[in-house]
């Protein structure tokens, strides 16, 4: 009997005799108390990454990330037959869990005609369907915990990737019955699969990207039932892989997980591996890949032997050998409809893991965190004892919505993501610290010495939870040793009340370039390094290129500044990141042409690479005031279509091109890369010299270095372009400023002054944020949603009020 509800859900014990089934080998190592498995069917997401399955894209409400096709399915092993449990053409079902006495089932549904994925419980024999959780947010990846709870992952942390257009989820708590919601990350990025491990701990995924690449940092990591204790598990100094959809193996101390290949395939494709961490959580040996192919998705270990595994249309056994045979395949139809086969699970009872007592304290706004001795890790090659004297706290701040896969204009190739400067905690002689620092955000330092200057810098986050008090040994420190202090048994900081965090007097916290450091060019910088000398190649004024100002361009272009750049490397040698190794912050110790900045220029300089030198002080910047790049819409122009932009491109090709070529070609267009790539440019490929960030100037179009490196001198130009007559006499190319070819590229370069006088930057007067980002802060209920698009708005305040938002509040921890 079918029950039809008004979303067109079917719930029945219909048998489904369309599929392909192959009885159990009996030589496999089958559970004897294994006959039924639950499994989900679905259209796969849209979109090729791993996590793009949920919501909607930023600049698109209507386009959706997930697929359609759901239905939740048992199949006995046994006898072939399957029970179709739940059917939602139009909606979406995935990640069924099974309950402890394996009798309920646990799963992530989206009904169809709504949009929104929650919690559901159904029973085996598909009675008693229930909705746990609700709301405009998205909840999935649900997994039963061994205190009566329930942890899933949640775009209720209301943030978006911050190198793609879909919203991220992170990992949130609720009781059984989906009340008490409660966050255990504040990532800024995606955490995924949380599973619990024998221990009582939950293992799961956490992305992440603090002045490290963005593609290759997505390991695993652990955290008790309540957000306490995170740690790295396994991975995390290996760049290149994303390891997901990881369980302990029963009767062992071996974990099963999908390793999918670089950035991770569409639904968490990848190899089936074996891994234990035996030898600490960064032995690429430790983990054994079982196979070659990397097209399987969702193993489940049933055995030491035996693992489910979901491949395309088919349900898999596969041995520890990599062996498979198919259990299942979904109907024919089904399959034709694009409909793939999810999260295979058995039906059956399983012991709880340990209970882990709680350390939060939801009615604290702070936690606490011991540092043994900083001088303890690896690659401290050359910091001595007494080096350290302070650590700078930073907190990489969430992004409320981003339009595309790059980091612009937050900075050029460099960080994706905003960060606050927070202050300084102090460091022991011995080099212990013990500070109280604020629950659910995510901290990271940088060493500094007596002179404030980097000696080791953190490339990942560390998060406290209310009330919480934790440690860590010292700097990228060998998780398998424990720290030998025989002379000092106690720590110098243990004897003391935790430090508070000092702020830095005279800084802003969350820098902005426009604002905070072209002021101090301007008074030190631009008399020499400007666009009236010739002679000079570095332009250090604050005059707006098509995405960035040529100062920021320069600094970033010439190597300038030493960050992270978006590199697939971590735990680099000490003072080889940061302020201490910055071209530009040493040619300020030590006066470089006899300038002198003040101290407190001196720390906004500092501070503000130490912040990974972000462009915009805001957000709200981001699909706003640029010409080309990832991202078009009524705030950002194209010129590959303009008039003007044909004309040029005719004229640099006709009077340029001769002597322009190899690494010296110019860019045709204000939009014109040149091959040279967007989203990770090699910084010291010599073409950087003369990209279109740093020839066409649209503050002062006749400013140009388009125009003026080809222009007379006797015409106001720098005359090296010249053409040789017949005679071997040299001329300058453009003679004066009434050539036609002069002046179509100086109307390209007016043109685009018009159209950045037009869609605004954000440090232009009259500047608003983008229609999507309004959209998203009324959907937070930082914007009342009568707030017409037109009304003036300060992206820099809305910004503030978003973050402090996210902030753990104790007078209002109660459930949501």
């Amino acid at each position: 009997m079918i029950n039809k509800t008004p979303l067109s859900v079917h719930l029945a014990t219909l048998l489904l005799l369309t599929g392909t089934h192959l009885a159990v080998s009996a030589s496999q190592d089958w559970p004897a108390n294994t006959d039924e498995i639950v499994f989900a069917c679905r259209q796969e997401g849209h979109d090729g990454h791993w996590y793009a399955n949920f919501g909607y894209y930023a600049n698109d409400e209507t386009r959706k990330a997930y697929g359609q096709q759901g239905r939740l399915v048992i199949l006995n092993v046994r006898t072939g037959q399957t029970r179709l449990l739940l059917e939602d053409v139009q909606g979406t079902v995935r990640d069924p869990q099974v309950s402890y006495d394996g009798q309920t089932i646990l799963f992530s549904y989206r009904p169809g005609g709504t949009d929104q994925f929650h919690l559901y419980e159904i029973m085996r024999d598909g009675t008693g369907m229930k909705q746990l959780t609700h709301g405009i947010y998205d909840d999935f990846e649900p997994t039963y915990l061994p205190d009566g709870g329930i942890a899933f992952v949640s775009s209720r942390g209301k943030r978006w990737v911050n190198c793609w257009l879909t919203q991220v989820a992170i990992l949130y708590r609720c009781d059984r019955d989906g009340s008490n919601i409660q966050p255990l990350s504040c990532n800024g990025e995606q955490d995924n699969t949380p599973w619990p491990l024998p221990d009582g701990r939950l293992l799961y995924m956490r992305w992440e990207y603090v002045d490290r690449s963005q593609v290759d940092y997505h390991h695993l990591w652990t955290m008790n039932p309540d957000g306490t204790g995170q740690m790295v598990f396994y991975g995390n100094m290996s760049p290149g892989t994303l390891m997901i959809d990881a369980k302990p193996i029963p009767g062992t101390d071996e974990i099963l997980s999908i390793f999918s290949p670089g950035h991770g395939a569409r639904e968490h494709a990848g190899h089936v591996t074996l891994l234990t961490v035996k030898r600490g959580p960064n032995h690429e040996s430790s983990a054994k890949r079982i196979t070659q192919a990397s097209h399987f998705r969702d193993p489940y270990p049933l055995s030491r032997n035996s693992f489910l595994v979901a491949a395309g249309p088919a349900l898999l056994l596969m041995d520890r050998d990599g062996k498979t045979e198919q259990l299942y395949r979904l109907p024919e139809a089904w399959v034709k409809a694009g409909v793939t086969l999810h999260e295979p699970r058995p039906l059956r009872s399983r012991p709880r893991e340990r209970l882990i007592p709680t350390r939060r304290e939801d009615t604290q706004d702070t936690g606490r965190l011991i540092l043994t001795n900083a001088y303890t890790g690896r690659h401290m090659e050359g910091v001595q004892p007494g080096d350290i004297k302070k650590l700078l706290v930073l907190e990489v701040l969430p992004m409320p919505i981003h339009y595309t896969g790059g980091m612009d204009p937050i900075s050029y190739s460099g960080t994706f993501t905003l960060e606050r400067v927070l202050g300084t905690v102090p460091v022991e002689a011995d080099g212990s610290a013990y500070m109280e620092l604020p629950a659910l955000r995510s901290l990271f330092f940088v060493a500094l010495d007596a002179n404030d200057n980097s000696v080791k810098r953190m490339q990942s986050f560390l998060s406290v939870m209310p009330g919480e008090t934790t440690s860590c040994v010292g700097c990228h420190e060998q998780r398998t040793y424990a720290v030998k202090n025989p002379n000092q048994p106690t720590p110098l900081a243990l004897t003391r009340d935790p430090s508070r965090i000092a702020p830095i007097p005279g800084i802003p916290d969350v820098f902005d370039f426009p604002r905070d450091i072209q002021p101090i060019l301007d008074r030190h910088c631009v008399p020499c390094h400007n666009t009236d000398r010739p002679d000079d190649q570095v332009i250090l004024t604050g005059d707006r290129g098509p995405l960035f100002s040529h100062s920021y361009y320069t600094l970033t272009a010439l190597q300038q500044i030493s960050d992270g750049r978006d590199q697939a490397v971590s735990n680099r040698a000490p003072r080889s990141i940061g302020s201490a190794s910055s071209p530009l912050m040493h040619k300020i110790l030590t006066h470089h042409q006899d300038v002198n900045l003040s101290p407190n220029e001196i720390d906004r300089v500092r501070y503000w690479i130490e912040s990974g030198a972000p462009y915009p002080g805001t957000y709200g910047a981001l699909g706003s005031g640029m010409i080309g790049g990832y991202y078009e819409n009524g705030q950002v122009g194209v010129d590959t279509d303009w008039p003007e932009s044909k004309k040029a491109a005719q004229a640099i090709r006709r009077r340029c091109d001769g002597c322009h070529t190899g690494d010296r070609i110019l860019p045709k267009t204000l939009s014109d890369e040149r091959g040279v790539s967007f989203w990770r440019p090699d910084m010291g490929d010599p073409r950087l010299r003369l990209a279109r960030h740093a020839v066409f100037n649209l503050t002062r179009p006749d400013k140009s270095l388009m125009l003026l490196a080809p222009l007379a001198r006797d015409a106001g130009g720098y005359g090296l372009c010249q053409k040789t007559a017949a005679n071997g006499d040299k001329t300058p190319l453009f003679p004066d400023t009434r050539d036609p070819d002069y002046q179509a590229i100086l109307a390209l370069c007016e043109a685009g002054q018009v159209c950045l006088d037009r869609i605004k930057r954000f440090d232009m007067p009259g500047f608003q944020p983008p229609r999507a980002y309004v959209r998203e802060m009324k959907r937070y209920g930082i914007l009342p949603k009568t707030v017409p698009q037109d009304q003036p708005l300060d992206s820099y305040a809305l910004d503030r009020e978003y973050w402090q938002s996210l902030w753990h509040q104790p007078e209002a921890s109660s459930p949501q």
